[in-house]
């Protein structure tokens, strides 16, 4: 997605700069706080609570909230504004990482979040190295994901049925997405604004690709 806050430049970004090392901190931090939020709603939303609401209803909830949210983070350049909409996104993936963790073993939902931690350390990694392949392939990874999510809703909905090689698709999609919004993340301004919207696009990034390799993991077991 080309918006106003991954295209500012030097020249043209408001906000007070700060050192590449305290700016790729506060990316780490502000990702924390979301894993904390997620930590939080787990261990103290029951699980029936969110079974009990009406599908449609947490649908239109879930995504009026992260589009909402989503909204924010890009359009703002004032960080405050940004962390709010952050939060927007943050909270109804919570709801919906309870929901799925429920059904897993505690041992096996902590097996994928290690997996999870070194593939998006790996990917970091590979982002900051080669920041102009994953920008090459960024439209790409964009119109992928869009069919697969086609695909998957018309087997769900339609068919009845789930193929396991979807999900394997969808992690290869959220490798590259990590690896270029890590390599955008620090071709911008360093400033704290910058900071927590690089971090809100990693946090959907990790979330994403997390939920498919627990699942995965889960067909395996």
């Amino acid at each position: 997605m080309e918006d106003g806050v991954f295209n500012r430049t030097d020249y043209d970004s408001r906000g007070r700069r700060i050192s590449r090392n305290v700016y790729n901190l506060l990316i780490g931090l502000v990702l924390c706080w979301g894993f904390l939020v997620n930590w939080v709603m787990v261990r103290t939303i029951p699980y029936e609570t969110i079974a009990s609401i009406n599908t449609w209803v947490f649908l239109i909830g879930y995504f009026a909230s992260c589009l909402f949210g989503i909204f924010l983070f890009l359009k703002s350049d004032v960080a405050i504004v940004s962390f709010i909409g952050y939060n927007f996104v943050v909270v109804p993936f919570g709801l919906v990482i309870n929901y799925v963790v429920h059904h897993y073993d505690p041992s096996l939902v902590l097996d994928a979040i290690r997996v999870t931690g070194l593939v998006t350390l790996v990917m970091m990694l590979l982002g900051s190295i080669f920041p102009l392949f994953f920008r090459r392939i960024a439209g790409a990874l964009g119109l992928a994901l869009l069919v697969v999510i086609i695909v998957e809703l018309f087997e769900i909905y339609v068919l009845g049925i789930h193929h396991g090689i979807i999900d394997w698709v969808v992690v290869v999609i959220f490798c590259g997405y990590v690896g270029y919004d890590w390599g955008r993340a620090n071709s911008i301004p360093p400033t704290v604004d910058n900071a927590v919207d690089s971090a809100a696009s990693l946090y959907m990034d990790i979330i994403n690709l997390f939920l498919r390799i627990l699942r995965i993991m889960g067909r395996r077991r």
